[in-house]
């Protein structure tokens, strides 16, 4: 499966100085490089305590409105916050309108099934994605052994629309369950078979 959120905001880049280690800038001999053993020798043991919280600026772009990721508290947009995160955590805004799925938590691409697909909505403005599938593991798809499913979000009606699936391969699976996810935890579970669906929220 081959499939990229759209419409996800990232601050370019997320970090760039360490939060919890200290930094030490370490000069280096052109000529014998990195002396190892008198760099550890002068290093100082530093207490770490990688449970604080911390924080971290972001710029999020003017014209449309965000949702924290994490929170789904929406933002407006053309404005700086500053964001509260943690050693697992990275400031992450998803742009109104954006459709985005989210599969099974997998180390390798057929290790589990992807018939029970979350799809997150982001309502403020219209949104579309096109879920694209193929065999994985081949070439196939240069002869057209594919599909795509497109999701249309239409903001003013409330409606989601799955359209009818196009294409096919071997191994595709015929019938699936999407469930729709708004950021308010309204959620719709969908059987999909293949033919167009719509659905208001």
């Amino acid at each position: 499966m081959a499939s990229r959120p759209w419409g996800m905001q990232l601050p370019p880049p997320p970090v760039v100085q360490a939060q919890y280690t200290p930094e030490k800038i370490v000069k280096v001999n052109t000529e014998t490089g990195w002396n190892k053993e008198e760099s550890n020798k002068n290093q100082q043991k530093v207490a770490v305590d990688f449970t604080a919280a911390k924080s971290r600026k972001v710029y999020l772009p003017a014209g449309t409105l965000w949702y924290d990721f994490w929170t789904n508290e929406k933002v407006n947009g053309g404005q700086e916050i500053t964001r509260k995160t943690t050693i697992d955590m990275i400031p992450l805004y998803v742009k109104a309108g954006a459709i985005l799925p989210v599969g099974p938590k997998v180390q390798f691409a057929t290790e589990k099934k992807w018939d029970n697909l979350e799809i997150k909505v982001y309502p403020g403005k219209n949104g579309s994605f096109i879920l694209y599938e193929d065999e994985f593991d081949n070439y196939n798809y240069e002869k057209g052994a594919y599909t795509e499913i497109e999701f249309l979000w239409n903001d003013a009606s409330k409606k989601i629309t799955i359209s009818s699936r196009k294409g096919e391969y071997n191994g595709m699976l015929s019938i699936r369950k999407f469930t729709i996810v708004l950021p308010s935890g309204i959620e719709k579970e969908i059987i999909y078979k293949g033919t167009k669906i719509e659905e208001k929220f």
